[in-house]
């Protein structure tokens, strides 16, 4: 049931998304050199690694100018990329990823190999579902740019603090899973970016 709801939510949303998709591209590439989308080796289900794809928010030689983490004012943002990361367009080509069965519209979000090896025992109870689009910690952490802006260390802080805190809330969602907790989780998702406030 789960991976019917995902391919038609993912099929209905990438057609009717296709328009802003379209204008969203020509404004990256309006703005900056570079692809239109940015791909980076995600964990997937069974530890089965997967390329995740956003809209490029940043400039093209970012990684070779910092670490896996965006925090603040991050300089390799580009201008186009802060809108798209504000209200969280960048993430809807992972609708192509559902499609693919690499991903879900619900689920723990998809993590970097290099964070999943520190807390590989962690990751065997939540990598037997599908990773998502939105959960318990997208929720909880839609600021995380910021939050790690304030640290004198982001690396530190994230992966001391806030990435127990999600590896907690995607074992949460993963002992709680339905359909109806899905549905749940989508309209908060679409309320908090609506400006809406939501109580988790």
């Amino acid at each position: 049931m789960k991976r019917v709801f995902d391919l038609l939510s993912a099929l209905i949303g990438t057609l009717l998304l296709s328009p802003l998709f379209l204008v969203v591209a020509i404004l990256i590439k309006v703005d900056s050199r570079g692809p239109v989308f940015f791909k980076q080796d995600r964990m997937g289900r069974a530890f089965r690694p997967f390329l995740i794809l956003k809209f490029r928010t940043m400039v093209t030689d970012a990684a070779s100018r910092g670490g896996l983490i965006t925090f603040g004012e991050d300089p390799r943002v580009t201008r186009i990329g802060r809108f798209l990361r504000k209200i969280k367009i960048d993430e809807l080509p992972q609708l192509i990823n559902v499609l693919r069965g690499e991903m879900s519209i619900v689920g723990p979000r998809p993590e970097v190999s290099r964070y999943v090896e520190l807390f590989r025992k962690d990751y065997q109870e939540i990598l037997t579902m599908r990773p998502g689009l939105t959960d318990l910690a997208s929720l909880k952490y839609r600021d995380e740019a910021a939050i790690l802006g304030s640290s004198h260390d982001p690396e530190e802080m994230y992966v001391k603090h806030i990435l127990p805190e999600k590896i907690s809330l995607g074992k949460e969602y993963v002992r709680r899973s339905s359909l109806i907790f899905d549905l749940v989780l989508i309209f908060k998702t679409l309320a908090t970016l609506s400006g809406l406030k939501v109580s988790l």
